[in-house]
């Protein structure tokens, strides 16, 4: 509105010459000052302060529908995205914009040591049933950093991690223990990743055994047969990596940490979780009793 401009830009510059280049009346510009505002108005500034900070609690990434979420979520609110989508347009506040993520070079098998047991359906009944893995990899001024993550396809709970200077295949079993220590599953849980040197090695597909967890692959150079873990990583990109520069190895580990742990589990929203984070959509859906034979919500790749 041309009005709040003028009385936005006052302190800076002339009413009377803002309003002569504007082309609107000193009066009408006074009387919409003194006027009493709307109770749409009022409203629209209460909602301002609650998409800032939401905004601001999502370390600048969220876009309006996750700011929308959590307003419903967080505060109770009430109203459409779409009014969402003005305030912030108002603000100026945007999200961030997904990116594909860098994944590390490196040699592929020709031939899986495990079949596809998974298909490209990401689907899963309950924690524990399919995990998903995968490396990638960010620049710092020291070198490569790279991360290994296990996801659990239920809820996309990042429940095993890792990271190093190197892409070694302890790297992957690093991550993989972390997963078997936090989650203690048993027997028959399924890990799925591509075809990458780290997890075809034989001493890896030898500690899944070990571990009663059932090995799977997709196919090569095919990102769609991993999609769930490629999003992650997409994510991570966007909404850490790209932002920042990083001048110690030291320095990204920690801001990875952070994301992870802090972030992503805990508080960030995901559309394909009924805008839940990971771990508060694991408790509402685990508290909730199930009819016999009911399926628990299943969780899709985007989001």
């Amino acid at each position: 509105m041309i009005f709040r401009f003028i009385d936005r830009e006052k302190a800076d510059h002339s009413v009377s010459v803002m309003c002569r280049v504007l082309q609107v009346s000193r009066s009408g510009y006074y009387a919409w000052r003194t006027r009493k505002p709307s109770r749409r108005a009022v409203e629209d500034e209460r909602l301002c302060e609650l998409i800032q900070g939401a905004h601001e609690r999502s370390r600048g990434t969220y876009g309006s529908p996750r700011v929308h979420a959590e307003l419903r979520e967080a505060h109770g609110v009430r109203c459409s995205r779409k009014r969402v989508e003005r305030l912030m347009r108002r603000l100026g506040l945007q999200g961030v914009h997904r990116r594909r993520a860098r994944r590390p070079g490196g040699p592929r098998v020709l031939h899986p040591i495990f079949d596809d047991l998974v298909l490209r359906e990401f689907t899963a009944e309950a924690p524990n049933q399919l995990w998903v893995a995968d490396i990638t990899q960010h620049w710092t001024f020291e070198g490569w950093l790279y991360l290994a993550v296990v996801l659990d396809a239920y809820s996309r709970t990042v429940v095993g991690w890792a990271m190093g200077e190197r892409i070694t295949t302890d790297l992957v079993v690093s991550a993989l223990e972390m997963a078997l220590h936090n989650r203690q599953p048993g027997a028959g849980v399924i890990h799925h990743s591509d075809q990458g040197a780290q997890y075809t090695a034989l001493s890896f597909g030898k500690h899944l055994e070990k571990s009663g967890v059932m090995g799977s692959m997709g196919a090569v150079g095919s990102a769609l047969d991993n999609a769930m873990a490629e999003s992650f990583f997409a994510s991570l990109q966007t909404e850490l990596l790209d932002r920042h520069t990083w001048p110690t190895r030291d320095s990204l580990r920690t801001a990875i940490f952070d994301y992870i742990e802090i972030f992503y589990n805990r508080t960030r929203r995901h559309s394909s979780l009924d805008y839940l984070s990971p771990l508060e959509f694991e408790r509402r859906e685990l508290a909730q009793p199930k009819a016999p034979g009911a399926k628990l919500l299943p969780v899709h790749q985007n989001g």
